[in-house]
């Protein structure tokens, strides 16, 4: 029975001694840093490279703002990709109802931006599609149109081989399709003459 209180009394002074350097490496710095780059400056004095960067993880979230070099702070929305002009090393209250403020209307703008943008995509597919559309079009094989009927003029003229506007005087001479119309002429006239010697004979015999 006597054993249990100094086993207990034993696990107690191990846990203080296993809990002390956590409560030494909280407190690493000698005081309370005012802003991000005193507990930064503090920080580089950690003995190891594992505890330097525990130690300004740390520094990084108990301050938001940081040092501008004329006075002051700036506290950086990575949100927005904007930064916002703040009295101490973290935002107020008041300060931090503006930066979200600030961060809605950049929320509405974004959604305007994009629909403005799906919009202007819509336009050019469709000016896309028109231009296809009118290609298309473009390359279907032409059907020929209807040839108009010759005139009497022009049938005339093909008969003898004679293109309208031109005169018989212009063909090249022994060329059949010109001499045609001159023996066609001769012909005619000789059937004529022969035609018309019986009717005078007979009128002779009459009188």
């Amino acid at each position: 029975m006597a054993s249990r209180p100094l086993a207990l009394y034993a696990a107690t002074i191990a846990a203080l001694v296993a809990l002390q350097p956590l409560r030494v490496s909280a407190q690493w710095w000698n005081r309370a840093p005012a802003d991000f780059e005193e507990c930064a400056e503090a920080a580089e004095k950690s003995s190891t490279p594992q505890d330097k960067t525990a130690a300004l993880a740390e520094c990084s979230a108990k301050f938001a703002g940081r040092r501008k070099p004329g006075g002051g702070y700036t506290y950086y929305d990575f949100m927005q990709d904007k930064s916002f002009d703040i009295a101490g090393p973290n935002p107020t209250p008041a300060e931090q109802k503006h930066i979200d403020e600030q961060y809605t209307i950049y929320l509405e703008n974004q959604r305007r931006n994009s629909i403005a943008a799906a919009f202007v995509a819509k336009q050019q597919e469709q000016q896309e599609q028109q231009a296809q559309q009118t290609s298309l079009k473009s390359d279907a094989p032409k059907v020929p149109l209807p040839r108009s009927r010759p005139t009497e003029q022009q049938q005339a003229a093909a008969a003898s081989d004679v293109r309208p506007g031109t005169k018989r005087g212009d063909c090249t001479r022994h060329q059949f399709s010109c001499e045609w119309p001159r023996l066609s002429e001769g012909i005619n006239g000789i059937k004529k003459l022969f035609t018309s010697q019986p009717g005078k004979t007979k009128r002779a015999d009459r009188s």
